[in-house]
């Protein structure tokens, strides 16, 4: 009777105990992803460019908000934030103040569709079955209909208001040491929100780098960047799988990007061209799944580099 019931009763503590570690401990143990990526002109100073997304802020996160403003400390030279911040209608105080020090430093954002739109209860064994049916997120479903709204003109303003570049379908640029670095940005993808006609034609011509900027690393996006001769792009939006399997890797990446890519760099080519892209697995997740496994919680910086 013991040898029995010892297999299944083993299966279910080992499973009990995964489902508590990727609910209770992964989830909180904060990282910083350090990364080099020779992009930039010859002979141009190097740049420290801190990544920030898919906080999905609920109220009451203390541990992820003191975490992102010990961020600050890294005294980046740019903060960009991919998007996806909340999770919580009455989470953009809090979110405003944990992103407070870094807004210190110039920087520049997009929106990613949790920032529109409330998180709804959702079977994550759907986004497996969207993959094998070709539907990749919300892109291959109807229109959301009824979802609650987030206040994120809140957010805009908050950012706004501390000279971060609102890169909403448009462009935008800043002065660093001298330096113009102008940015290329879409609204999310996720949700078809984005615009490429609205800011095709490539790098600013007079300025010293150009980057491309998207929440949802969706091929249309990126192709459309390399091909107009991005060096490199950031995105978020993945959550770096969120779910993995150890020794595997991710099984999604809720968008049409392949699993090989869902965090971290890697190459993008289109017609002929070939661009940096850099996905953050972000640093939260949707209020109804607060899960991770092997995939923790992170933020990037990146050192932008001269090219050989």
């Amino acid at each position: 009777m013991r040898a029995r019931y010892a297999v299944p009763l083993g299966i279910t503590a080992t499973a009990a105990a995964g489902l508590a570690y990727s609910v209770g401990i992964e989830p909180r143990s904060f990282r910083l992803r350090r990364v080099t990526v020779p992009v930039l002109p010859p002979g141009m100073r190097s740049l420290r460019v801190l990544q920030v997304s898919d906080i999905h802020m609920v109220s009451g996160q203390r541990k992820k908000q003191r975490w992102l403003r010990s961020l600050a400390g890294l005294r980046p030279d740019i903060v960009i934030n991919t998007g996806d911040n909340l999770s919580d209608p009455e989470g953009v105080p809090e979110t405003l103040d944990a992103l407070g020090p870094l807004m210190e430093f110039p920087g520049a954002y997009v929106f990613g569709s949790n920032d529109y739109y409330g998180p709804k209860p959702r079977n994550p064994g759907r986004y497996l079955i969207e993959k094998v049916q070709g539907r990749h997120g919300l892109n291959g479903n109807a229109p959301a209909v009824g979802v609650p709204r987030n206040p994120w003109e809140g957010l805009r303003d908050g950012f706004d208001a501390a000279g971060w570049v609102n890169l909403t379908n448009t462009r935008g640029a800043l002065k660093i040491d001298g330096y113009e670095i102008a940015f290329t940005g879409l609204d999310d993808p996720h949700i078809k929100r984005d615009r490429y006609a609205e800011v095709a034609g490539g790098p600013e011509a007079g300025a010293d780098f150009s980057m491309g900027i998207v929440h949802a690393p969706y091929l249309r996006s990126l192709d459309a960047f390399t091909a107009d001769g991005y060096p490199l792009i950031l995105a978020g939006h993945t959550h770096g799988g969120q779910l993995c399997i150890p020794f595997y890797g991710a099984l999604v990446t809720n968008c049409d990007l392949d699993t090989d890519r869902v965090k971290g760099l890697s190459r993008h080519e289109s017609e002929g061209r070939t661009s940096y892209l850099h996905v953050s697995a972000g640093c939260g997740a949707n209020r109804y799944t607060p899960m991770r496994f092997a995939c923790p919680p992170e933020a990037t910086l990146l050192t932008l580099t001269a090219r050989d």
